[in-house]
């Protein structure tokens, strides 16, 4: 027992620990987001045709050099490519326009594309659409453990849940912080398994406890 608390006071130093530095470098450096969730600048150039990503890889190369770019299909029959990238210049607009003419036999006019600039993305524009869902999900879980886990002491289970909730969470954005793991498409789905794996593990745990109450009645 002795040293199942030493255990666990080391877990939780540990998670304090990590949880106080990923505070730190979230308020002074902030998050590392994905370049499309970052300030950056989009162009859209109709190709009218079926393309291949890899062809206008190349050509973004030669373009950019070795700056990230983002490069994707729109529109219904993804005959349109938008590229996406820190900066976009005019002259890197003309050039791609020469590539892309010579490349599909098009007539693109540099001077009717737009630069479109797009601003930073704060981490609440990720996460608001799913507030509300998570914040009710969340109240009815902790009803069902209150109602199901009586027995094991209401405030203490109501105390344990809320913590099973928060603190993986902040865990999980505390080493993105630190780690720089890029923020974006796959950040939701990370909270998500975090949120369900960590209510798995503590209703499993309850569900011993409250086996061995009911053997000992």
């Amino acid at each position: 027992m002795e040293k199942l608390t030493k255990k666990n006071k080391l877990i939780i130093l540990i998670l304090a620990v990590i949880i106080i530095a990923g505070i730190v470098v979230a308020a002074t450096i902030g998050f590392n987001f994905e370049l499309s969730m970052q300030k950056n600048n989009k162009v859209q150039f109709y190709i009218q045709k079926d393309f291949e990503i890899s062809d206008i890889k190349n050509i973004t190369n030669e373009v950019f050099g070795n700056e990230q770019v983002v490069i994707q299909k729109v529109e219904v029959f993804e005959d349109t490519v938008m590229i996406t990238a820190k900066e976009i210049n005019e002259e890197q607009v003309k050039s791609l326009v020469e590539k892309l003419n010579e490349k599909y036999e098009l007539e693109l006019n540099a001077d009717s594309v737009e630069i479109e600039k797009i601003p930073n993305m704060k981490l609440m524009d990720l996460l608001s659409p799913y507030i509300f869902g998570f914040c009710l999900a969340s109240i009815i879980i902790l009803v069902y453990m209150i109602l199901r886990y009586k027995k094991l002491g209401i405030s203490k289970v109501l105390i344990e849940t809320i913590l099973t909730i928060v603190i993986p969470q902040a865990v999980l954005f505390s080493v993105i912080a630190i780690t720089r793991i890029p923020v974006g498409r796959l950040t939701i789905p990370m909270v998500i398994i975090i949120y369900l794996t960590s209510l798995f593990i503590y209703t499993g745990n309850k569900e011993k406890q409250l086996a061995k109450i009911k053997e000992e009645e």
